[in-house]
């Protein structure tokens, strides 16, 4: 989170840019309750909206053509909001996701997950 290393930084945060306003109009608010730090709800919302995962389903959305399955790796758990982010992303984009982090593979389709929000 927070990397901006990546050479195609720009062009990556300007992909998430555009699929925010679309998953937005499906449903999508985000969900600042788990941010532990002492910072506005603004500047949480924006933490939010950059942490690795969303990043990475946006590189997978720039990178790859439709129907591609999207799978990505981490090592840390998957928050609750980049959770239900992604699974507004697998409906309003048609794409499948998976998503493996420390405890579970999650894999996203048509607005669910495999997990059953259980995770």
């Amino acid at each position: 989170m927070g990397e901006k290393s990546h050479l195609e930084i720009e062009m990556i945060e300007r992909t998430w840019d555009e699929i925010l306003p679309k998953i937005r109009l499906a449903g999508y608010a985000g969900n600042t309750s788990d941010a532990f730090f002492d910072i506005d709800e603004e500047e949480k919302e924006s933490v939010l909206h950059r942490h690795s995962e969303k990043l990475a389903i946006a590189y997978g959305i720039m990178r790859t053509k439709d129907p591609t399955v999207i799978r990505i790796v981490k090592n840390l758990r998957v928050c609750e909001d980049c959770h239900h982010a992604t699974k507004l992303i697998s409906k309003v984009f048609g794409r499948e996701l998976i998503v493996r982090d420390r405890n579970r593979f999650h894999h996203f389709r048509e607005g669910s997950c495999s997990c059953m929000d259980y995770w």
